[in-house]
């Protein structure tokens, strides 16, 4: 007991020097010896701490209440104990103490003091009570925590998981969930690329744990998906299932690179109407999908009889299910609970349903150590022929990579909104977990897989909340296919299809047929598009697609934005002709920026005011180039007037010392923008850094002030 005592201690000393609080004590005296003398009222000044973690790991360790109430940071209400007090008796054990410049660090005591401090601890007399009575108490000792199994089981469980045993509990039996709802879906999906059920299980389980380990937040499912099975399934017909597990290794390996590289962020440019199409075309692609299991699979025909009647109404039952079930109960995810209930029925009352025997075969569900993959890199010639090898695999890795990692962080993106906890998920993390999924499920022989988002939604929908839940889902399901495969085989589908169906509704967008008149009509195309494409396509073409028509609908609507505001000559500035640019001047502007003018009839001075307008790229300053040349050519001259300093050095770059126009009334407000184009003409050219731009407009201001347009051209080719 006194070795327990000291190593108890020492891991102690650990936590509580990097909790900063020395809460220790009196939470292990009011845990774990409520009735010593004393207990009470260090429970009462633990009460006040706020160090909750070091509560729960001194509540889940041994530590008597002498020695235990020194280390408390928080004040007691009252003495702890009658008489010299615990300083006293702890007195030994402080000795081995030391004081360092951060805070107090906790020692480890010899036995011996530690044993006096016991002694004398459980010796204690308290005032008014008679010796011989103390010594009966002193004789019966508390229980320590080692007796209290319960105590130290529910400190444990904090220490692991600290949001609490309710949590995790919840956590895992959505994992149980998903991993029921992913048994149908990897089959079918297995069945697509060409190989064995068993391997889709597999793959269900390698990418679902490292995907969700180390991936960019809590609350994803993934598993052998549909959207890279379809890639994948002419690589698996033509070289076989090595070349299979080759390409999603090196998959893997480019996932891993794109999120360490940072590109996952660009994922931010996808359109909103692309996000709701890319929604209700991957509802339409699960939902037909379960229509597969209303067929024979022989036939082909639309299941009859007795076996059709018990899958409708089966799934019927299953989708009432699922709505009614969480009115009545929230301790048990409803779609598990569904599960539960309609395989007890069918074995109750003997019903012909199908189940996931009859799909996969039992052969997939036999059970054993016989069914696990071999582990190893895939058997393709790396070493004798890398280059005609890499040639092979290099356009399916690239392919499933990207779709993939589309669907994963448009995944990401969806369970931010579905979660709304406050946090925003990682999409580098997201990508790097994705491929060591990938990796994982490469070396066993699998065939990959990314995020899915329709056991994302059974996922959400059952309570999960950390990754907890997706690592439940992937080792749930991996000892169901060793140790309870058989009774996993006994699932009927139609539970799954009902529950999938529900999933079905709640995925698609409905909001987005209520808006279709209320929003652009070219967002609304967008969204029609991304839907129809993702159906009859893939995922990953349906999100490119809908992204470039999305940008080409905008730049079409910016392009027409561009106009001038023709002025009459002011007394200033005589005859000369006042156009105020207004809108952007960029690519796809240029031409309505060229018709506005008319260098016949104009006089022989105008002048472009860009003060409402922006210089976006290189095309708008050919268009500028191009206007003076134009007035040049007829003797006339161009004036600009309210250009950017990093604009006027560019165009200043262009033409040399000798311009086709002039720069007038520079304005030093106007905010510094970068022309989109990276190329080595504008080497030469820095743009005003923050730091120097306020300088610079300070610097105008002052010379404005003093009237002198002059100044103000001087100290903005002093800051360019």
């Amino acid at each position: 007991q006194l070795r327990m005592h000291k190593s108890s201690i020492a891991r102690l000393s650990v936590g509580a020097r990097g909790q900063g609080c020395m809460t220790t004590a009196a939470l292990a005296a009011a845990a774990m010896s409520p009735g010593r003398p004393g207990a009470a009222a260090a429970q009462r000044g633990a009460a006040r701490c706020r160090c909750r973690r070091a509560a729960r790991g001194a509540a889940a360790l041994s530590v008597t209440a002498a020695v235990a109430t020194r280390f408390c940071c928080c004040p007691l209400p009252e003495a702890p104990v009658d008489g010299p007090g615990p300083l006293a008796f702890a007195a030994p054990f402080v000795a081995t103490t030391t004081e360092a410049a951060g805070g107090l660090r906790l020692g480890v005591a010899p036995p011996e003091s530690l044993a006096r401090c016991l002694q004398q601890s459980r010796g204690r007399r308290p005032v008014g009570r008679p010796r011989a009575a103390a010594t009966s108490a002193a004789a019966v000792a508390p229980a320590s925590q080692a007796e209290d199994l319960v105590a130290n089981a529910r400190s444990l469980m904090y220490a692991v998981y600290p949001k609490g045993p309710q949590a995790a509990w919840r956590n895992i039996l959505a994992g149980f969930a998903v991993s029921l709802a992913m048994i149908p879906e990897s089959i079918a999906f297995a069945f697509v690329a060409g190989v064995s059920p068993i391997i889709g299980l597999w793959s269900a389980v390698a990418v679902g744990f490292f995907a969700s380990a180390f991936g960019g937040r809590a609350g994803i499912a993934s598993g052998a998906a549909g959207s890279t099975a379809v890639v994948m399934a002419a690589l698996c017909s033509t070289y076989g299932p090595s070349y299979l597990s080759g390409a999603v290794l090196l998959a893997g390996l480019l996932q891993i690179t794109v999120g360490c590289l940072g590109w996952g962020k660009f994922i931010k440019l996808v359109p909103h109407p692309v996000m709701l199409g890319f929604v209700n075309g991957l509802a339409i692609v699960i939902f037909n999908a379960q229509l597969t299991h209303f067929r024979d699979p022989v036939s082909g025909a639309l299941l009859g009889g007795a076996q059709g009647l018990t899958m409708w109404g089966l799934t019927a039952i299953s989708m009432a299910l699922v709505k009614v079930l969480p009115k009545l109960t929230t301790a048990v995810p409803s779609s598990l609970l569904t599960v539960g209930i309609v395989t007890s029925a069918v074995k109750l009352l003997g019903l012909p349903a199908r189940t996931l025997i009859d799909i996969a075969g039992a052969e997939t569900f036999k059970g054993g150590l016989s069914v696990l993959p071999p582990l190893g890199l895939p058997a393709v010639p790396w070493l004798t022929a890398p280059l005609h090898t890499l040639g092979i695999l290099l356009p399916y890795a690239a392919t499933m990579a990207a779709v993939g990692l589309v669907e994963s962080l448009l995944t990401l993106q969806l369970v931010d909104g579905l979660l709304d906890d406050g946090k925003r998920g990682n999409t580098s993390k997201e990508c790097i977990g994705q491929g060591l999924g990938n990796i994982a499920s490469g070396l066993s022989s699998g065939m990959g897989g990314c995020a899915m988002i329709g056991q994302t939604q059974v996922n959400v929908q059952s309570g999960a909340t950390s990754r907890l839940a997706g690592i439940s889902m992937s080792v749930i399901l991996g000892l169901g296919i060793v140790v309870g495969a058989p009774l996993l085989g006994q699932v009927p589908i139609a539970a799954l299809v009902g529950i999938m169906f529900i999933v079905c509704e709640s995925t698609f967008a409905w909001s987005s047929l209520r808006v279709l008149k209320k929003i652009p009509r070219a967002d609304a195309v967008v969204i029609a598009l991304v839907s129809f494409v993702t159906v009859v396509q893939d995922l990953a073409v349906a999100v490119v697609v809908g992204t470039i028509v999305s940008a080409l609908s905008f730049a079409w609507q910016q392009s027409r934005a561009i106009r001038a505001l023709v002025t009459p000559a002011s007394a200033k500035e005589g005859t000369w002709k006042t156009y105020r640019m207004v809108g952007p001047l960029f690519f796809g502007s240029t031409q309505g920026f060229g018709d506005t003018f008319d260098p016949t009839g104009d006089p022989d001075d105008i002048v472009v005011d860009f003060a409402a307008s922006r210089v976006v790229d290189h095309s708008a300053l050919e268009a500028i180039n191009g206007l003076a040349e134009k007035y040049g050519a007829l003797g006339k001259r161009v004036h600009l007037r309210g250009l950017s300093s990093d604009c006027a050095g560019l165009l200043e770059r262009l033409n040399g010392e000798l311009p086709p126009y002039e720069l007038i009334e520079a304005d030093a407000s106007d905010p510094v923008y970068g022309v989109a184009e990276d190329s080595a003409l504008y080497a030469g050219v820095r743009p005003l850094r923050p730091a120097e731009e306020a300088p610079a407009a300070a610097a105008a201001t002052a010379a404005s002030a003093e009237g002198g347009s002059e100044a103000r051209v001087e100290d903005e080719k002093a800051a360019v």
